[in-house]
């Protein structure tokens, strides 16, 4: 379980979708789990993307969910979600990963999702109990995190870094008059890993990397 932490137009989506593309292509089936975005309007959004193809959703190895009509059949209207409720949540997950056969999984996002849950007590128990699901599924997911440029912040809570397996942070950078991208993985438990920041680009063919050359002045966007 990783979270996907940035602010807007950082790429967050784009890394996830194409970590969804990449894992269909190798046998992997998919789940989106959309929280803020509508399905149809995220499909419109993929399309623009060469490496998406919409035969993936056709053919279920890509599966969108809209979780607000999940909401609502579930009767979950409310603006604040009950313990039970929360409960309620995870289990309709899990079984969303079952019956779509999903090894990789994508929130998008939790800040969302925590904006139901209101407290730091019940938000820390959605992700524990999400975090189980997933464990017991056998799943690799990506939870996005909508964070503000904010040094050493990573999530709404302040718990959510501390319960992931790992957390890579997107944000941007102005420097010498240009908007940058930059990606840094912070955190992946059991791993040996590179904290260097990389430069990335959006591109039609997916998101690429350069590492980030040092040198003029950074500000954090």
């Amino acid at each position: 379980m990783v979270l996907v932490a940035g602010g807007v137009g950082t790429g967050k989506t784009t890394l996830c979708l194409e970590f969804l593309v990449r894992g269909a292509e190798r046998g992997e089936k998919g789940l989106f789990i959309s929280v803020t975005e509508a399905s149809a309007k995220l499909m419109q959004n993929f399309s623009t993307f060469e490496f998406f193809h919409t035969d993936l959703v056709n053919n279920n190895l890509v599966t969108i969910v809209d979780l607000p009509i999940v909401y609502d059949r579930l009767g979950l209207n409310r603006e604040e979600l009950k313990p039970g409720e929360v409960d309620i949540l995870v289990r309709t997950i899990q079984d969303l990963v079952r019956e779509s056969g999903a090894r990789r999984v994508v929130v998008d996002s939790l800040t969302s999702v925590g904006f139901r849950v209101r407290s730091e007590e019940k938000a820390r128990d959605f992700i524990l109990k999400l975090a189980q699901a997933f464990s017991e599924l056998g799943t690799t997911s990506l939870m996005v995190a909508e964070v503000g440029a904010v040094p050493g912040v990573h999530s709404l809570y302040g718990v959510e870094e501390a319960i992931v397996d790992g957390v890579v942070m997107l944000s941007n950078v102005r420097r010498r008059g240009d908007m940058l991208r930059v990606l840094q993985i912070i955190k992946m438990r059991g791993t040996v890993h590179s904290r260097a920041q990389y430069v990335i680009e959006l591109t039609p063919i997916g998101l690429l990397m350069a590492p980030f050359l040092k040198g003029g002045r950074l500000e954090t966007a």
